[in-house]
């Protein structure tokens, strides 16, 4: 038997009004020696946008992929709606917390619509049987596939461009179909790490209403980013990691008036920072532990 666990018209996976849908507590990561995320806490709350900053090295994408399942936390533990989360990230996915990169993760030779599709996986069930015999619920649940996958082509702007192949767009369009992708898996909480990267003004300003758009059907969101004007007009609160610690956290008047967040994004050294050579190996033993898990055959599909 084949069936569709989303309900047409809503968003399943959108979190009550109020409610605490990540819950991270105490996250360490260690590679070896070094750590890249040290106690780092934060929460993210239903209707809001949460942004992430730090100077390159930070450990931002480190403690990404802590939330997702990419990495096991060396310490810590992460919450979604309550839940503590399994330590695989398509199950995470399938708990409700779908995700970007910073680099373009599509399938360039699938079409636009065969990518989002590729998204919808978590949301469906496909018998055996069903799938083999190709029966009529296997084509009913196809068809709601392709209609949700249509809706939200229709959503990012896509939809005249269903079937062109996924190489074929340009750039920025690239990045809303990877956006697209992450919300056919109807999560609760959508992490987006450095979605403007390369865009122009006009497309990070597009960007910008993308994310208040997904933000207003529900859905949570946390973004890495390196655009500070993009990250201050768009988000409720941010916390801001140096060298893998949480060093402040408010509202953007808050965080762009701290004297601490200034001198780290200068490169002015402030009271216990590491020093040049603590931070590379730090990068070093990321980017070691990165390869690792690109080369772990079968790991591509947990993203």
């Amino acid at each position: 038997m084949t069936t569709d666990t989303t309900t047409k018209g809503a968003t399943p996976g959108a979190p009550a009004p109020g409610e605490t849908v990540l819950d991270a507590r105490g996250v360490t990561m260690r590679f070896g020696g070094l750590t890249a995320v040290r106690n780092v806490n934060l929460t993210v709350n239903s209707g809001e946008i949460v942004g992430l900053i730090g100077p390159n090295g930070a450990g931002k994408t480190t403690f990404f992929n802590c939330l997702t399942g990419l990495y096991i936390p060396t310490e810590g533990e992460v919450r979604y709606k309550g839940n503590i989360l399994p330590p695989k990230s398509f199950k995470v996915t399938a708990a409700g917390i779908a995700r970007t990169f910073q680099n373009i993760r599509l399938f360039s030779n699938m079409t636009v619509l065969e990518n989002v599709l590729v998204g919808r996986h978590t949301r469906t069930k496909e018998g055996l049987w069903s799938a083999l015999l190709r029966g009529p619920g296997f084509h009913k649940a196809e068809a709601a596939s392709r209609e949700r996958a249509m809706e939200l082509l229709e959503f990012i702007g896509l939809a005249g461009k269903a079937e062109h192949l996924a190489r074929n767009l340009p750039y920025g369009e690239q990045r809303k179909l990877e956006i697209a992708r992450a919300l056919a898996s109807e999560p609760g909480l959508l992490l987006l790490d450095e979605p403007t990267a390369g865009m122009n003004p006009q497309e990070t300003r597009a960007t910008e209403e993308l994310v208040f758009a997904i933000r207003d059907k529900g859905i949570a969101v946390l973004v890495i980013e390196h655009d500070m004007r993009f990250i201050f007009n768009l988000c409720d609160r941010v916390a801001v990691l140096v060298q893998g610690e949480k060093l402040v956290e408010g509202d953007s008047e808050t965080v762009q008036g701290d004297e601490r967040v200034i001198a780290a994004y200068l490169g002015e050294p402030f009271e216990d920072a590491p020093g040049d050579e603590e931070v590379a190996e730090v990068e070093a033993a990321e980017a070691q532990a990165a390869a690792q898990a690109d080369a772990v055959p079968g790991k591509e599909n947990d993203r």
